[in-house]
């Protein structure tokens, strides 16, 4: 089910597939989709849920797999995947194609206030903190703290926009993975909310 706000402008040249197994695909109000955006209903029943003011750039492709929750004024880059699901490979004498999908790893959020470069490619259990920023050209995998300047394949955290020992204060890494994951649920809970009310 497609839910796009009123003040979302949406290219005529995206292409954004209505879901035939449930998913909710929500763009929220002053999202910006442009040309060349794919939005598939793939791999899984997750929603797709876009926050007020991002910006998703031509050529970005989001399956909806295991779920997908964009925070508020995120910036995606040309050229982006977003793939929140995994084929199972377990049984080489079987095709790929006929086993199925991997069990979910969580799905892909991204808190507030991030700026995601060009061709990153972002999997299942991909969670990055708010006011962060991803180099172009990276494989996001796991939780990055808030606030971190990461790049690479896998993206690792390379510097901070803020003071480190204010991104992290008080935090070990085990606890700051932890207090980024809450960090996004947050985030996504209130992007959720304005969602139900779209919804509603």
């Amino acid at each position: 089910m497609l839910c796009i706000a009123a003040s979302a402008r949406v290219s005529h040249l995206a292409d954004i597939e209505d879901s035939q197994r449930g998913s909710r695909i929500v763009i929220e109000d002053d999202v910006v989709i442009d040309a060349f955006v794919k939005i598939k209903p793939a791999g899984g029943s997750g929603d797709v849920v876009i926050g007020r003011g991002s910006v998703i750039n031509a050529g970005c492709v989001l399956y909806t797999g295991n779920g997908i929750r964009i925070g508020r004024n995120v910036l995606v880059a040309a050229n982006c995947t977003f793939a929140p699901t995994n084929h199972a490979f377990a049984d080489p004498d079987r095709p790929i194609r006929e086993q199925g999908f991997q069990p979910s790893k969580g799905g892909i959020c991204i808190g507030d206030d991030v700026w995601i470069g060009a061709n990153t490619v972002l999997v299942d259990g991909a969670w990055i903190g708010g006011g962060s920023v991803i180099g172009a050209a990276s494989l996001v995998r796991g939780t990055l703290p808030r606030f971190c300047i990461a790049f690479g394949a896998p993206a690792e955290v390379r510097g901070w926009r803020r003071h480190e020992s204010d991104a992290r204060a008080g935090f070990s890494d085990a606890a700051a993975s932890d207090a980024t994951r809450s960090d996004v649920a947050r985030g996504d809970a209130a992007v959720s909310d304005a969602a139900g009310k779209a919804w509603g």
